[in-house]
């Protein structure tokens, strides 16, 4: 039985027209010989009847509630969508069966809100498979081993899809969406940003970590155990997409590539806090490093962009933990200096590594912008700068054209 997963987003089912279209695909799957898992997203976005949004706007003004009601609260739209979609395929003759995440088998562990797969029982979803049924899963959500719902915080859908796909040996992986594919750039910052027919594992989750939002960093990292290609497609027309796949020689089925491009894409990310943190005046400068991130830790604030010199520490927190951030370094008698109002910038390419004069190029695009770097790291993928909010989007299209990325 050759299987496919096929993903499809809010967008793709907040309307019956689109609907309609979704269904197509599904059919389109079966009649190539595929067997179909079809995982939905909630319908809509914020504002819509059944979007997720819209329904944690139902208890905005209740006060704080436990995490369990509100996963109970959130699950229910998928649930909805599942079975639109189903009587949408219904009508057209396919044989459909709906699944919730927990009886599709998907077990989590107890983070309600943010709950991670521990592990897939997809007994009942292959029996529905083999009598030949249209699978529809709920996406976004699991049980524990309680049995209580949870949810896999936001991007599950793609999670749920991905980690299918894992568990059950798929053939491909579809994300269907409103865009056609990963592109360089974000199109609404750079007028050319192209297309990536094809991008591998590690380049896409570096790109989702660092502000694209076209997919879940969490669930190409399920797909990439398995080394089962994702195709990022658009629901809305035919283009192929972006292949997402492993690095290496490129193969008749098209499932690995070979990565020969120095820069993949310029993604960014707004409205982060850069902090400096003063050691060389703490009674044990050697133990400020460690004393700094570990009080952050524990109050459950990731940090990033780090750099650690003998008399300073910087490093960047999202927004809304830059306050906090700051009066918990002072409670430990540290002095912070918190620079609010900076955008992260990412560089992010396969084969930059070991490759001398990246960051050259990356210094003279922005100097050429009079646009200042107020902070910088790097990994074998990736070069982040710091810069104002104001500045992004003009070291986003800098970058972009430095690198020749519309060519």
């Amino acid at each position: 039985m050759r299987i496919i997963v096929q993903k499809f987003g809010g967008t793709s089912v907040a309307s019956e027209e689109n609907r309609r279209r979704v269904a197509q695909r599904i059919i389109e799957a079966r009649e190539s010989g595929l067997a179909p898992v079809v995982v939905i997203s909630a319908m809509g976005r914020s504002g819509d009847p059944y979007a997720t949004d819209t329904l944690l706007s139902l208890i905005k003004d209740y006060g704080e509630l436990p995490k369990r009601d509100i996963d109970l609260l959130l699950s229910c739209g998928e649930i909805i969508s599942c079975s639109v979609i189903a009587a949408t395929l219904n009508r057209m003759n396919q044989n459909t069966v709906v699944l919730t995440g927990r009886e599709a088998g998907i077990i989590t562990d107890d983070h309600y809100g943010d709950a991670r797969i521990v592990r897939i029982e997809p007994h009942k979803v292959l029996n529905h498979l083999r009598e030949g049924s249209v699978v529809v899963v709920a996406g976004f959500q699991g049980v524990n081993d309680s049995g209580e719902v949870t949810t896999l915080g936001r991007g599950g859908s793609d999670t749920t899809a991905c980690a299918l796909g894992s568990a059950l040996n798929a053939e491909v992986i579809d994300i269907f969406t409103d865009v056609e594919g990963i592109m360089t750039a974000d199109p609404r910052i750079v007028d050319s940003a192209r297309l990536l027919d094809r991008i591998t594992y590690n380049e896409i989750c570096n790109l989702a970590y660092q502000g694209a939002k076209v997919i879940h960093p969490r669930a190409v990292e399920l797909a990439m155990q398995k080394n089962i290609p994702i195709r990022v497609r658009s629901t809305f027309t035919d283009t192929p997409g972006t292949l997402v796949c492993a690095h290496g020689e490129a193969t008749e089925n098209g499932h690995s590539i070979r990565c020969d491009r120095v820069i993949t894409g310029i993604t960014q990310m707004a409205n982060v806090f850069q902090i400096k943190v003063e050691t060389a005046s703490y009674p044990d400068p050697a133990a400020a490093p460690s004393m700094i991130f570990r009080s952050l830790a524990d109050a459950g604030i990731s940090v990033d962009l780090i750099n650690i010199q003998p008399e300073v520490v910087a490093f960047t927190v999202d927004s809304g933990e830059g306050p906090r951030s700051k009066a918990i370094l002072e409670a430990q008698g540290f002095q912070v200096r918190v620079l609010p109002g900076c955008a992260k910038v990412s560089v992010v390419g396969g084969g930059m590594a070991g490759l001398p004069g990246v960051m050259a190029s990356i210094s003279e695009a922005l100097r050429e912008q009079d646009i200042a770097i107020l902070q910088s790291a790097d990994s074998h993928t990736t070069i982040w700068c710091l810069v104002k909010n104001e500045d992004m989007n003009r070291a986003v299209k800098a970058l972009h054209d430095k690198f020749s990325l519309d060519k």
